[in-house]
């Protein structure tokens, strides 16, 4: 079976679209405000001569008009839909819904800010009775068709139609559809037009839900952003031995090492690796089995990482032996290979000192600063978990089970079998997250590595039962849980070469000084920690007229560097330089 791309540029009648937009031109960028930044990105990879399955988008105008119309999809959309699977038909010379050789494709959320794992993804849609007897003929394995048609209707029904149900572990299409049918009173569509409608309508739907608004809520992203939804011709990782799937970083986002970091999932999707249900391979397993699509991999890792002059993870597939890319995108990184990747993009050449104080946050800086364990400390501790690290950091907490638990507990420790984009709101208010399933690329290693919480995945069966209702220690750094509070130490600012640096081109950029603790500061000072505790409430304290320096624990927080800014002064007193003079740049608007 192949789906190899065809250089044939669709036709002509593809630029009299209203709701969609074909991005294949390599000539015309498309709007990323538009298409979202899924479907940019297919056309930056496809742009620089990369194998991409061919794909239309329904921009993110199509998903405004769905909700002003009462959450119907637009006139004219439906008909446009059927043009663009005409256009992939040709590509492939494939046929949706039928024929001996069917067209399956995937239809994937895509905001213009990158929200990852936070909206519906439906693969395999399209697949029907007939196709699945279709697959079968032309692939030879009526195993694998079959399968194709199982995990669709499980997509469908639990994204389109609501079952609630574990649909995962049944054996076969007629169990997952009878458990629908059971759960919400509807059956998994036999037209494949009214499953390309449904799961459109589903995904647009999905950028309003619980998750996507509380991901948009905590990173301050505008609230009706909306989603394009990106229709791509289908490549099965989950086809024979000669086929997988996996997840690329060019640079470790733990670390922010100039190497490869990810995993391979053997005869697998992308779903089944960002889910955390399985555990995959290291990525050296496609070294070994695979050599000349590791290197080709590798090879567009490396271009994609300087042409976007940041960290890439790249979601891939290889369906028998041939590699196609499916996204790239900045990478989602700690504190600490934040920094390190925005100083070793200067050194390389490829950002400015000024543009590197911008690639780290405030927050990013207070993170590195938070403790660590003190050397020793976990020597004679009772060990009651091990993993691997997919988020270091440490934090002591009471474990619970559930997220609604972790939002009502204080550094509550969230321990999960595995998490899906429904626990984010916990994951947001949980100190750690534990999981017992996944590996360094599952959605719980990507969230917490976004939300720089610390996290240890892939502990094994039995962690949960272990852990709820124990106070623990998660060691992230070094993928351990220990029973108890252990004692931690802190990191400074100048034992670390690479916050010495960006503090350096940081204090040239800030539009105020940040003196350390003691040093000679201009008059008049106010001193804020100096103030009666009765007269710090919810509000910051008003500076007076004519203020040079102000100190106090409230003046190093955002609002504090925000409020010292707008009174004018000239320096703020803080034990931490580097958070503050981040902040200081960002209130201030500078440029990168």
């Amino acid at each position: 079976m192949s789906t190899a791309v065809s250089a044939q540029a669709p036709p002509a009648a593809s630029g009299s679209f209203r709701w969609l937009i074909v991005p294949d031109d390599p000539a015309v960028e498309p709007s990323r405000d538009l298409v979202g930044g899924k479907a940019w990105s297919l056309w930056r990879m496809r742009s620089l001569g990369l194998r991409v399955p061919p794909a239309f988008v329904v921009t993110t105008e199509a998903c405004a008009a769905y909700f002003a119309g009462g959450e119907q999809l637009p006139d004219g959309l439906a008909d446009e839909l059927a043009a663009g699977i005409r256009l992939l038909e040709q590509q492939l010379a494939r046929t949706f819904g039928g024929g001996e050789r069917p067209l399956l494709v995937s239809v994937r959320s895509g905001a213009a800010i990158s929200m990852p794992g936070m909206m519906d993804t439906i693969l395999d849609l399209g697949c029907t009775d007939e196709v699945e007897r279709a697959l079968a003929a032309e692939t030879g394995d009526p195993a694998f068709a079959a399968e194709v048609h199982r995990r669709f209707s499980c997509f469908y029904g639990r994204l389109v139609l609501g079952c609630t149900e574990e649909l995962d572990e049944l054996p076969d299409t007629a169990a997952v559809r009878a458990a629908i049918l059971e759960d919400t009173g509807e059956s998994v569509p036999t037209d494949p037009w009214e499953q390309l409608r449904g799961a459109v309508a589903a995904v647009f739907a999905s950028s309003r839900s619980r998750r996507s608004v509380a991901y948009r809520k905590h990173y301050g992203i505008p609230d009706d952003l909306g989603t394009a939804v990106t229709v791509q011709a289908m490549v099965f990782g989950n086809l024979d031995d000669d086929s997988g799937t996996g997840v690329l970083f060019s640079r470790s986002p733990v670390t922010g090492a100039r190497e490869p970091y990810g995993e391979y999932l053997p005869r697998g999707q992308g779903e089944d690796v960002v889910s955390g249900r399985v555990t995959p391979k290291p990525l050296e397993h496609l070294k070994d089995t695979h050599p000349a699509v590791y290197d080709e991999l590798i090879a567009a890792a490396d271009r994609l990482d300087r042409e976007g002059a940041d960290a890439q993870d790249i979601e891939f597939t290889v369906q028998r032996g041939e590699l196609f890319l499916l996204q790239s995108r900045p990478a989602k990184r700690t504190a600490r290979a934040a920094v390190r990747i925005a100083v070793a993009l200067v050194d390389e050449g490829a950002i400015t000192p000024a543009q590197a104080v911008r690639r780290v946050t405030a927050e990013q800086i207070r993170t590195l600063l938070r403790p660590t364990l003190t050397e020793g400390a976990a020597d004679g501790a009772e060990l009651l978990a091990s993993g691997t690290s997919a988020c270091p950091g440490v934090a002591t907490g009471l474990a619970v089970a559930t997220p609604e638990e972790a939002q009502t507990t204080p550094n509550a420790i969230l321990v999960r079998r595995s998490t899906s984009p429904d626990d984010v709101h916990g994951m947001i208010a949980a100190a750690a997250v534990v999981t017992e399933q996944g590996g360094t690329t599952s959605h719980a290693a990507v969230v917490s590595r976004a939300l720089d919480t610390a996290c240890v995945v892939g502990c094994g069966a039995g962690t949960v039962d272990r852990l709820v209702g124990r106070i623990v220690t998660v060691d992230a750094t070094g993928g351990k849980v220990y029973a108890g509070e252990l004692p931690t130490s802190a990191a400074t600012e100048a034992s670390d070469d690479d916050l010495r640096r960006l503090a350096e081109w940081a204090t040239a950029q800030a539009p105020i000084q940040v003196l350390a603790p003691g040093a000679d500061a201009p008059g008049p000072v106010f001193d804020a920690d100096e103030l009666p505790p009765d007269e710090l409430g919810e509000e910051l304290p008003e500076i007076p007229a004519g203020t040079k320096t102000v100190r106090g624990a409230v003046f190093t927080t955002p609002e504090g560097v925000r409020a010292a800014l707008r009174s004018g002064v000239a320096a703020i007193v803080a034990e931490h330089r580097l958070p503050v003079l981040l902040a200081a740049i960002e209130h201030s608007g500078g440029t990168s």
